[in-house]
């Protein structure tokens, strides 16, 4: 990784397909220890935009997705979702989190549950939906996603690809404003990437509200409305994406693009 110093932050003026604010971070610094992960962080996402975060490893990007529903702590600067700022803990966190969607590298799916229980569990839970209420919009989106067939199943009895596609139908299910996804492909096989990609851009299409950290680039290409690019734990630039793929403005975002892009 390159060890200069990165350039002022380069911004871009962005045409948005739709929609006011929804989420917004201000001023935004993280540290763990002494060293500072997000460093004065201003982005903000409007309803139905679909954000793609990219960046080298290091640079800060599964953090920042991570602090928007306060799994991660933020030092100082404010989040705000739908105009109510972050709460710090509770029950009035735990309300703003029904809202946001979140999709893993891991999944993180439970595994004694089989996938229609793993999908119905938040909204009988948390919004008291009726049970069969609940299996019916599940297998409504089960099939959304292409994996209807495997309600029965445990997610051990899946592939990775289709236990992502549960992982989105569960995050689905509590009707969010936002889905965060942090890195969704990249512990998959390489032929299960594009199953799941192809539901994300689906999702994109219908104008679900998305901030997508990733790797993947065509992804970004087909489904961002802006690509966010940060190093070093500052955003340094961010851009439509064929502006930013085919014209970056800063150096720092040259360098990583001619890396990536001629593998």
């Amino acid at each position: 990784m390159a060890s200069d110093s990165i350039a002022a932050p380069v911004t871009s003026n962005i045409a948005v397909r739709r929609g006011e604010p929804l989420v917004v971070l201000d001023h935004v610094d993280k540290h763990f220890g002494e060293l500072h992960v997000l460093k004065d962080i201003e982005l903000t996402v409007n309803r139905g935009e679909v954000v793609v975060v990219i960046g080298p490893s290091g640079s800060g990007k599964s953090t920042l997705c991570r602090a928007i529903n306060r799994l991660e702590t933020i030092d100082s600067g404010t989040i705000s979702i739908d105009g109510v700022q972050l709460p710090e803990e509770g029950a009035a966190l735990a309300r703003l989190r029904a809202d946001v969607g979140m999709v893993f590298q891991q999944f993180n799916l439970f595994a004694h549950k089989s996938v229609l229980e793993n999908v119905t569990l938040a909204p009988m839970r948390v919004k008291r939906m009726p049970r069969r209420d609940a299996e019916a919009k599940a297998m409504e989106l089960l099939q959304r996603v292409g994996v209807a067939d495997q309600a029965r199943k445990l997610p051990a009895q899946l592939s990775g690809g289709q236990q992502q596609r549960v992982a989105i139908a569960r995050s689905l299910a509590m009707s969010p404003k936002l889905i965060l996804m942090d890195e969704p492909t990249s512990a998959l096989d390489p032929e299960m990437i594009n199953e799941v990609l192809d539901v994300m851009v689906g999702l994109a299409k219908d104008g679900m509200t998305m901030i997508v950290v990733t790797h993947e680039m065509g992804f970004a290409r087909r489904a961002a409305d802006r690509v966010v690019f940060m190093a070093d734990g500052a955003i340094v630039e961010q851009a439509p994406p064929a502006e930013f793929f085919d014209d970056p403005r800063s150096a720092r975002a040259k360098d990583f693009l001619s890396k990536i892009l001629t593998h």
